[in-house]
């Protein structure tokens, strides 16, 4: 019989917005228990740490330039950026392996239907997008999903037509009741499901969370990390009141995937099942000044993964470096699915069942102009964008990064951040561009053969 997969994501959620790693101060009972029952992987963070590119990344196996993911699919911008309907996903591989397979939740890999027309018959605001049954739902049968635009607690979504859904009740819970319904819809018990289930909480709009969770948190005395500043951090201040919002988001989730956990012991679907829960990126919260993602930052890039599958994955913490690329291919030799030739992530199923020699010992971190402001004033100079912004090197001590700036005319920096001996990476090494040191050139040489892996413009004069 083959395996099940359960594949459960959270938009913006940080690595440190567990229980158990006593960092942030969040109540997470259900994933606390998931933890001591998977491989957790200590190591795992978002190649970019935005939306779209991360999600291209997990569906294609691609590094997400190389999926044409270079900025979040949105409007305002001449270039329509989606996820191709010729690249080879994970949902087209699994169903061509017979698998049942469904995707519940954000998706925001489609082209927003206000490139096209200003009154879509979908409804369709801002950056969202319907996406009809065909190619671009890249072999997903059951879908109910919606583009980039979700009110948390009045969701809409859609399924096999333009008609939206509106169920009045909070996103999370709402794609829980329906990822339950799937699994117990199954007609034909030997049929093996793949079910992608994409919260978009504790993302943005943080005060969209129902009250029940809320109210545990609501009078939290805030112990912010080392590298939020003093003056963000008010009494009754808004970052105060907002750290709040995202924990009961967080408390949220929390719920609703010990719902998901608890159908599966209680239908005896634990061993037989793959569960995989992760997210896309992470969340400044603050840290060093910042709110959001899409920085280099820990707080941006690190990201929870945990792998379970009772019986036969050991429940113990993996350190490898795991990059986004590296979802697809980790799952398909998990599922004994050849991996195709368009993946460029690496499968890490040697290295969780044993000694892997061969595994990746750093990655890609990267991030591109992409506001429609920041791609005309390159556009103005004769400058292209997408030779712009910074790129990176992370390991499993350090972070390297190229700046090249989000505007024509801000310079190049060059940092080196130890994140064992600075852990809030306040003290970053600013290295001159005829720094010699082996372990400098070292970097500049990975970094340079990503960019000639990934075909990526990005200038520099290292």
């Amino acid at each position: 019989m083959k395996t099940n997969l359960l594949y459960v994501f959270a938009d913006q959620w940080r690595y440190h917005a567990m229980g158990f790693m006593n960092m942030d101060q969040v109540v997470t009972p259900n994933i606390d228990s998931f933890a001591q029952e998977s491989m957790r992987f200590t190591n795992a963070y978002s190649t970019y740490p935005l939306c779209s590119p991360h999600r291209a990344s997990l569906m294609t196996g691609k590094y997400p330039f190389r999926a044409g993911m270079w900025t979040n699919c949105k409007i305002g911008l001449e270039e329509k950026v989606m996820l191709r309907p010729q690249e080879v996903c994970i949902g087209d591989i699994l169903k061509t392996e017979g698998y049942l397979t469904g995707y519940i939740g954000k998706w925001h890999l489609d082209a927003s239907e206000l490139n096209f027309t200003s009154s879509p018959k979908s409804g369709a605001k801002d950056w969202d997008a319907y996406t009809p049954p065909g190619e671009r739902r890249h072999g997903f049968d059951y879908w109910l999903s919606y583009g980039a635009w979700d009110d948390h607690l009045d969701p809409h979504y859609w399924q096999d037509d333009e008609r939206q859904i509106k169920p009045g009740k909070w996103s999370a819970e709402f794609e829980t009741d329906k990822a339950i319904e799937y699994m117990e819809s199954r007609k034909d018990e030997d049929q093996p499901f793949a079910l992608f289930l994409s919260y978009n909480p504790p993302h943005l709009p943080y005060e969209l969370v129902p009250d029940r969770y809320y109210e545990k948190f609501k009078d939290l005395e805030i112990q912010y990390r080392e590298n939020v500043p003093e003056e963000m951090r008010q009494k009754g201040g808004l970052l105060e009141t907002q750290t709040r919002q995202y924990y009961a988001a967080v408390y949220g989730i929390d719920e609703q995937f010990g719902r998901v956990l608890q159908y599966l012991k209680d239908h005896n679907m634990e061993e037989n099942t793959i569960v995989i829960l992760s997210a896309d990126h992470g969340e400044m919260l603050g840290s060093h000044g910042l709110m959001s993602k899409n920085i280099w930052y820990e707080e941006s890039v690190h990201i929870p993964l945990m792998i379970r599958q009772k019986g036969r994955i050991k429940a113990v913490e993996n350190n490898s470096i795991f990059a986004s690329p590296d979802h697809m291919p980790t799952i398909l030799e998990l599922l004994e699915i050849p991996v195709p030739k368009t993946c460029e992530g690496y499968g890490h199923s040697r290295g969780m069942f044993g000694t892997d020699e061969n595994e990746p010992t750093n990655m890609l971190i990267c991030s591109y102009p992409g506001s429609a402001d920041m791609v005309k004033a390159f556009s103005d100079k004769g400058l292209s964008h997408k030779a712009y912004g910074w790129r990176g090197i992370k390991d499993k001590r350090f972070t390297y990064v190229i700046f090249n700036g989000y505007a024509p005319g801000e310079g190049q920096m060059e940092y080196l951040y130890d994140n064992i001996a600075d852990p809030y990476q306040l003290h970053p090494e600013i290295l001159e561009p005829d720094c010699q040191r082996a372990e400098v050139l070292a970097y500049r040489e990975a970094l340079k053969n990503y960019l000639l892996q990934t075909e990526d413009p990005f200038l520099w004069n290292r």
